[in-house]
């Protein structure tokens, strides 16, 4: 009977607890599971671009080559004027009897290692006169205009300033 008694003491917990007790598993279950995050994967049909250290010709070209049937792209853009940075600055006027003075001073910013770099207001992109894409899928039309489209979304340029060429 000593045994008996020792069995059914667990065997109650276990039954007025067991909501608990199944909550408490799933969740270890749960703990140990490897992580899963559905954004973490990447496209393979999408190439991977990257934005810095790149030019505005390299960026095209990895995107243009993915455009169905383009295959081998090359790009050439015109610029009639690079990318401007504007700096904040500080003006003081001073006006005199007889004249008045004026003095600029750019504003800057000190980061942790003592470097110091103007304070960015506005940064401008390139303007564009026209484009130059040389492709193998050039022959096709609804290539032709797919690229087309992409280049004058990317650039800001008309149709007309944009010249699609079959490659060698």
């Amino acid at each position: 009977m000593g045994m008996n008694t020792w069995m059914e003491k667990p065997v109650q917990l276990l039954s007025k607890y067991r909501y608990a007790l199944l909550i408490l598993v799933i969740g270890l279950v749960l703990m140990l599971l490897p992580d899963w995050n559905p954004g973490d994967e990447v496209s393979p049909t999408v190439p991977a671009v990257q934005t810095e250290a790149q030019t505005p010709e390299q960026k095209l070209e990895a995107i243009l080559a993915s455009v169905r049937g383009a295959g081998k792209v090359q790009v050439l853009l015109s610029r009639a004027e690079g990318e401007k940075t504007t700096y904040q600055t500080d003006t003081d006027i001073s006006t005199g009897q007889d004249s008045g003075s004026q003095r600029s001073d750019t504003v800057t910013v000190t980061d942790q290692n003592r470097n110091q770099t103007g304070l960015v207001v506005q940064v401008n992109p390139p303007v564009y006169l026209g484009a130059i894409i040389v492709c193998q899928g050039a022959d096709d039309p609804a290539v032709r205009l797919a690229i087309v489209d992409a280049v004058s979304k990317y650039t800001g340029l008309g149709a007309n300033q944009i010249s699609v060429l079959k490659m060698k």
